[in-house]
């Protein structure tokens, strides 16, 4: 499976974003995905996830009523991030990843078995 994530850019605090991830798969819908991000200096940590059809979701705390993610099964393979209330605290590298299907979304790291490029998100004060 290959994913492309995208949506990426500079925004003012207090603005929004919404990152897409397309993945290659014709099995879309069967995999968990998820979202991540790594700031400079830290460890790649936590964001959403989604799990597959009926789309369960989870959320780390920092994020919660910030973030939403969602996918889109029917028509494109692709999983979303959106980013409102954006802070500062929340500029980092975005990564998509997706875990084999049979399991459940996560919130480990070590759980998912694809992983996107990576996209910039710079939040300014």
């Amino acid at each position: 499976v290959q994913l492309q994530a995208s949506g990426g850019g500079l925004v003012q605090a207090g603005g929004s974003l919404r990152l897409s991830c397309a993945a290659s798969t014709r099995t879309f819908s069967t995999y968990p995905m998820g979202w991540f991000r790594q700031a400079p200096g830290k460890e790649r940590e936590f964001v959403a996830a989604i799990n597959w059809i009926g789309g369960a979701t989870l959320y780390a705390d920092s994020v919660k009523g910030r973030f939403t993610i969602s996918r889109d099964n029917a028509r494109n393979a692709v999983v979303y991030l959106q980013m409102n209330s954006l802070k500062p605290e929340d500029t980092a590298v975005y990564y998509c990843a997706a875990r084999r299907p049979g399991y459940s979304a996560s919130y480990s790291l070590a759980d998912y078995d694809y992983w996107g490029q990576g996209t910039l998100v710079t939040v300014s004060s």
